[in-house]
């Protein structure tokens, strides 16, 4: 049976798997301002929710709000950068987890944005980790304020659908099937609300 500090690994894996909302952005004038951004997951071993993060993102938009649909956005999310503690950040690389090695990227690319009004906007498309695509939207908010717009928004992601925690790690009464994943996005050049 897997050890405690071997569930923390792969909580952590799983809610920084979650994070592939992380990006950097590089399209059309957009900029990522990398030292305002932060992808965060929580994720719960024993009932005992866990934070961490991931340290390397980007991402290539080219997004203007006034017209979402004809709006992309595509992230990319180096697996190998998750932050938890340090037994787990060297458990989490391994096959059982994200698999490093073999998949070293969680990948989203937008296939819809839709505006909802007041600056908040559902993005639509397909979420890829450890070789497993699955659809997701997710509720995301923007904000503007002295030249740089912010992206905030938050999903579950399932951890079992991406095969995060396989073998002894299925059972989600040790490690929570569910993982909370928040993303802030500080970005140049992005139109005017």
């Amino acid at each position: 049976m897997p050890t405690m500090f071997s569930r923390r690994t792969l909580l952590s894996a799983l809610a920084l798997s979650a994070a592939g909302w992380g990006l950097s952005a590089q399209a059309a004038g957009q900029t990522l301002v990398p030292a305002q951004s932060e992808v965060t997951f929580v994720a719960k071993q024993l009932g005992v929710p866990l934070q961490g993060r991931f340290k390397r993102f980007q991402a290539q938009t080219t997004f203007d709000p006034k017209s979402p649909a004809t709006s992309k956005i595509a992230f990319e999310l180096d697996l190998g950068s998750v932050s938890l503690n340090a037994d787990a950040d060297a458990e989490l690389p391994k096959a059982e987890w994200f698999n490093v090695p073999k998949f070293p990227k969680a990948t989203f690319q937008s296939t819809a944005i839709k505006a909802l009004g007041g600056g908040k906007f559902q993005v639509s498309g397909k979420l890829a980790i450890k070789g497993q695509a699955r659809d997701l939207a997710v509720p995301v908010t923007l904000t503007q304020a002295k030249g740089l717009s912010t992206a905030m928004g938050a999903f579950t992601l399932k951890r079992l659908d991406y095969r995060i925690g396989e073998g002894d790690w299925t059972d989600t009464s040790i490690v929570a099937n569910d993982v909370q994943v928040q993303f802030k996005l500080v970005l140049q050049g992005v139109p005017a609300l």
